[in-house]
C-alpha cells in the first residue's frame, strides 16, 4: 500500500479533455506529493475545452502506446464529451484502460470518462456514476448507475461532473492508499 506521495498516477486523454476534470487532480494529486504523468495519442501538447470553448493546453509525457501498466498505481480519465468519445475508438487507449482494470490497479474516470470503462468492459455488474447523459449507456453495458457524487466500487470510482471534483480526487487519494484491488 503505497503512500500518496510515493504513488505514480498516470492520467490519459487527448485534444477537447474537460479542462478542469483533468488540471484539478493532476494539481492535487501533485500537491499530495504524487508523480502524475499524461499519456495521449500524440506527442507534443493537447487542447482543453473549457466551458463553451477551446482553452489552455498541457503537455504530454508518454504515448499511451508507451504505458507499461505496472509502472502505475493508479489510472485518471478526465471526462467532457470530447476526450472520452476519440479515446475510447482507439485500441490502444481501451487497452490501457482494460490492462489497469485487469491488473487490480486504480481507476478514476469522471464525467463522460466512464464510456472508456464501458469500452473496456469494466461496469458489467459494478456500482458507477457519471455525467447523467450518459448513465443509459453504463447501464445499457450493465452497470448499476446512481446519481451520487462520487461511486466506487473495488478501486473503480466514478464521479459525475466538475462540481464533484473535491470528492473525486479525495477519493482518488483513498483507494492509492489503500493498494490494488484484484478483480475477478
Amino acid at each position: 500500500m503505497p503512500k500518496i506521495a510515493e504513488a505514480k498516477i498516470l492520467i490519459i486523454a487527448t485534444d477537447g479533455y474537460e479542462r478542469s476534470e483533468l488540471m484539478v487532480p493532476l494539481e492535487k494529486l501533485k500537491a499530495h506529493g504524487a508523480d502524475v504523468k499524461i499519456a495521449s495519442l500524440k506527442p507534443g501538447q493537447i487542447k482543453s475545452w473549457d466551458e463553451d470553448n477551446w482553452g489552455d493546453s498541457v503537455s504530454v509525457d508518454l504515448l499511451i502506446g508507451d504505458v507499461l501498466v505496472d509502472d502505475y498505481n493508479a489510472l485518471v480519465i478526465p471526462g467532457g464529451q470530447i476526450n472520452p468519445d476519440k479515446l475510447r475508438k482507439e485500441d490502444s487507449a481501451v487497452g490501457v484502460v482494460k490492462a489497469f482494470v485487469d491488473a487490480g490497479k486504480i481507476v478514476a474516470a469522471i464525467c463522460h470518462g466512464p464510456w472508456l470503462l464501458v469500452e473496456a468492459d469494466a461496469v458489467r455488474g459494478r456500482d458507477v456514476t457519471s455525467f447523467a447523459s450518459i448513465k443509459t449507456d453504463l447501464k445499457n453495458a450493465g452497470a448499476n448507475w446512481s446519481d451520487q457524487e462520487v461511486v466506487t466500487d473495488n478501486g473503480i470510482i466514478t464521479s459525475r461532473s466538475p462540481d464533484d471534483l473535491a470528492a473525486f480526487v479525495a477519493k482518488i487519494v483513498e483507494e492509492v492508499e489503500e493498494g490494488d484491488h484484484p478483480r475477478s
